[in-house]
């Protein structure tokens, strides 16, 4: 993992097509921009491992998995 310090109005770049912009920072909250080409999914890490979990649970009970998932891809 690289770790990085930025401040307010400072663009990170990943490749020539991303880039991460610190909007505001407010104590111990972050609030940043990401622009992105539309391939490329920007989620939220404990959205993704919620939905995991979830279909992780479906899947233990039986469930059809495939319902779960559908919106996410």
């Amino acid at each position: 993992m690289l770790v990085l310090t930025r401040r307010e109005g400072q663009v990170l770049r990943i490749g020539d097509a991303i880039e991460i912009h610190v909007l505001r920072v407010d104590g111990d909250r972050v609030s940043i921009g990401i622009v992105a080409p539309p391939s490329v999914r920007v989620l939220r890490g404990e959205l993704v491992d919620a939905v995991s979990d979830e279909v992780r649970h479906a899947a233990a009970r039986g469930g059809e998995v495939r319902e779960l998932i559908e919106p996410w891809g």
